[in-house]
């Protein structure tokens, strides 16, 4: 789907500016490009068909059903589940996660998304079949989801709306457009301007935290030295996990990237339940997703949600390490 971008990135930093492939300027520019310009790309559409949702689909019902029927939980399963089947990365999640409170969606369930989302990833998991047989992966793929939908339900239960940053909060007083739609006042084409305008005006909005992100994350990608890690992850020792997860957070990348380096961290003596701790600190807190988170949480949020998340995979990196 993206070959075109890595392409371009790669025509751009190896052949116009005449930059060394292997070099570590060459590696984090590369990176940069590349994800520039797919996190921008998916950022206007994400926005773009969830603005669409919005004025089709009756988000007020849903946001009443929620609120009105009590599903034991489920809601949070159900989200996290949702999370698990869409392909995106930690800072490619947030423009859902801001359409889904555009929207309405109560805050704990919207978490669920925004862990699961980049933590399980079906490209992901096929690497992991082949690399780590069914088990394992099964152990992985429930895992996140479970985590999602307990550290959404945490969150929930912590009432954190409050911490939304302003910008969000305007955003959901706003009236959504589907009110034209159910009543037939408006046809889609006469609708689309407004839809367009809504979903560039939020890309422009986080634009900056955008380029600071992946800036943050080319460097790290780029300038990491190589046998850094297994160098303080080898030991087995039960603060190893924690190192793991406080070690990931710097870093940047998605799922399907971070597999084939889990499996060298493996085949060098890593636990295989340190290696997955540091794999979902990596793909499911970053300092370049809380740059962008901060567009739409305040600071107290994000270390809330930092904190909440990094405390579950801990756990599970532990849980790992003794049943695997």
């Amino acid at each position: 789907m993206f070959t075109w971008i890595e392409w371009l990135a790669d025509k751009l930093v190896f052949g116009l500016l005449g930059i060394a492939p292997e070099s570590h300027l060459g590696e984090a520019l590369n990176f940069f490009v590349y994800d520039t310009v797919k996190i921008l790309l998916l950022l206007f559409l994400i926005t773009f068909i969830m603005g669409i949702v919005n004025a089709y689909f009756p988000v007020e019902r849903l946001r009443s059903f929620l609120q009105r029927n009590r599903l034991f939980g489920l809601e949070y399963l159900l989200a996290s589940i949702f999370g698990a089947v869409t392909p995106f990365c930690s800072c490619s999640s947030v423009p859902l996660f801001i359409g889904f409170v555009r929207g309405g969606i109560p805050i704990g369930v919207t978490f669920s998304f925004l862990i699961t989302s980049p933590l399980v990833n079906e490209v992901a998991l096929a690497l992991f079949l082949g690399m780590f047989g069914v088990e394992t992966t099964l152990i992985y793929a429930g895992s996140g989801i479970l985590l999602g939908a307990a550290g959404g339900w945490v969150m929930g239960k912590l009432r954190v709306e409050r911490y939304l940053s302003e910008w969000v909060q305007k955003m959901g007083e706003q009236p959504v457009l589907t009110d034209d739609f159910e009543g037939g006042k408006q046809t889609f084409m006469q609708r689309l301007p407004a839809i367009t305008q809504e979903a560039w005006s939020i890309v422009r909005g986080v634009l900056l935290y955008v380029l600071i992100g992946i800036g943050i994350g080319a460097a790290m990608h780029g300038y990491v030295p190589e046998g850094f890690f297994e160098q303080y992850l080898g030991g087995g020792q039960w603060w190893t996990v924690p190192l793991a997860v406080i070690l990931a957070v710097p870093m940047y990348a998605n799922a399907a990237g971070i597999v084939p380096v889990i499996q060298v961290f493996v085949a060098k003596g890593i636990p295989l339940g340190t290696a997955i701790a540091f794999m979902m600190g990596t793909v499911g807190l970053s300092l370049p997703e809380a740059t962008l988170l901060k567009k739409v949480m305040t600071m107290r949020l994000i270390l809330i949600f930092f904190g909440v998340v990094t405390t579950f995979i801990i756990f599970s990196g532990l849980v790992f390490n003794l049943v695997l």
